[in-house]
């Protein structure tokens, strides 16, 4: 049996029949094939940096194995037209040139020819080792090196470069698709922007609208209230203050009248001075009236607490009234707001009148679905009292100057609240209004019952 030929386990051939230097020269280039991989694994994991990270070590690994002075990986125009970086060129000390006016004639051509597309790349030195890139069958671009190996590359090497530009090839069709991703979530981003700001925009149309239409109500209603003001000062001024200057013309003919009755007539003469002094105070008064009947109401739209603390200041002269208020201030309709400020005048209007009170409280508090109106004193009043009182003015027809509370109720109840009352935490009565948000519509609402313990103050409640 013949010995083993050296040659055919080995793969190598030497005409001086020596194998060793073959074999080291060999080993040395698996050993640049597996760090040229494992450098390309590490870039792999390296996501953050993006594609750019993965091509220069391929590159450069590329460089390291063919020894080269200059390494391009490039794509040819035409192709991944989104991806980025379009090439990558790294010089022998392995730094990465970005400028194309640094780099030397013979680098700018070879890179040329591979943007235009041409296999053979551009003429030059015989040491340029060329690999395509392709997808699919596909030449995308090349990856050269200028190799400074003592030897022509090998079969083994042009595989490792082969590999290297498949992953370089994978890593720029990865990037156009993320390019293209990212523009479409830029777009996707501008669109989502876009209708935002149209809706806030809608919003603040609408608000606006509302505005407006809440204006226009209350211009039509101040023109028809502006036409009864004039009518009525004219009234006033035309027919009662003439009557009560004849009525105090006529005191005071009658006070000469009575100055020849003597001791007699002093008491009717001091009775009819005083006739005359109230018949001149109402004189003055229904000017002041006509005056203020003439005057023009103000042109903007009163939100609901500016007619609570308009309500609450024609009380102060007699009552200590404070007004507070919490919650976002939410819109509702002009009729709504006037109908609750009536009610507050009312509530007021009894302290003032009937509850010995010095000091009140109007708080009004803004909550998701419900507005809370509550009218606090420190008099002698009773809830229960009061409860009795307004279940009266319900089923009987009393006189229209003893319905205060039953008026209250009403145009709480058309707005679907409701009216209870409770001891004040100050000692006196906290009269509650309740109105559920978004208000109703006029006349829907319905009027709940008392609370059934009318003295127990509300756990948690200021007064």
């Amino acid at each position: 049996m013949s010995a083993p030929d050296l040659a055919a386990l080995t793969g190598v051939r030497s005409g001086k029949r020596s194998y060793y230097r073959a074999f080291l020269r060999s080993d040395e280039r698996m050993q640049q094939a597996v760090r040229a991989m494992d450098s390309i694994s590490r870039a792999l994991v390296r996501t953050v940096e993006g594609p750019r990270a993965l091509l220069e070590e391929v590159a450069r690994a590329a460089a390291v194995h063919l020894a080269a002075e200059w390494t391009i990986l490039a794509l040819a125009d035409g192709h991944l037209p989104g991806a980025r970086p379009r090439f990558i060129v790294v010089g022998h000390d392995g730094r990465v040139v970005g400028d194309e006016e640094e780099l030397p004639g013979v680098v700018r051509r070879e890179l040329g020819a591979i943007r235009a597309g041409h296999a053979t790349g551009a003429p030059g030195p015989a040491r340029w080792v060329r690999v395509p890139m392709t997808l699919e069958s596909v030449m995308i671009g090349s990856l050269v090196g200028l190799h400074g190996l003592a030897d022509d590359p090998e079969p083994g090497d042009l595989s490792v470069l082969r590999i290297l530009a498949n992953e370089a090839a994978v890593a720029l069709h990865t990037s156009e698709q993320y390019q293209a991703g990212l523009a479409q979530h830029r777009r996707a981003q501008r669109l989502y922007d876009e209708v935002g700001a149209r809706e806030r925009d809608l919003e603040q149309r609408t608000r606006e609208l509302r505005q407006a239409e809440e204006r226009l109500l209350v211009a039509r209603q101040r023109e028809l209230v502006d036409h009864e003001r004039h009518r009525i000062a004219r009234e006033l001024h035309d027919s009662v203050t003439q009557f009560v200057l004849s009525a105090g013309m006529s005191v005071e003919i009658a006070r000469g009248e009575t100055e020849d009755l003597g001791p007699a007539g002093e008491r009717i003469t001091e009775l009819l001075g005083t006739a005359k002094q109230l018949t001149q105070d109402a004189v003055e008064q229904l000017r002041r009236a006509i005056y203020a009947l003439h005057q023009p109401h103000r042109d903007t739209v009163s939100s609901l607490p500016e007619l609570l603390h308009e309500v609450a200041e024609h009380h102060r002269p007699h009552l200590d009234v404070s007004v507070r208020v919490e919650g976002e201030v939410c819109p509702m309709p002009a009729e709504a707001k006037h109908d609750i400020a009536r009610a507050v005048g009312e509530a007021l209007f009894n302290v003032a009148i009937h509850a010995e009170a010095s000091q009140a409280v109007l708080r009004l508090r803004y909550r998701k679905h419900e507005l809370y109106v509550g009218v606090a004193d420190d008099g002698c009043g009773d809830p229960g009292l009061l409860a009795r009182k307004l279940r009266l003015e319900r089923g009987a027809s009393v006189d229209g100057r003893h319905r205060g509370l039953a008026n209250i109720e009403t145009r709480i109840g058309e707005l679907g609240g409701t009216v209870a009352f409770r001891r004040s935490h100050l000692g006196g009565v906290r009269v509650e209004l309740r109105v559920p948000l978004p208000v109703v519509d006029r006349g829907r609402g319905t009027i709940c019952g008392l609370i059934e313990d009318p003295q127990q103050p509300l756990e948690g409640m200021d007064p």
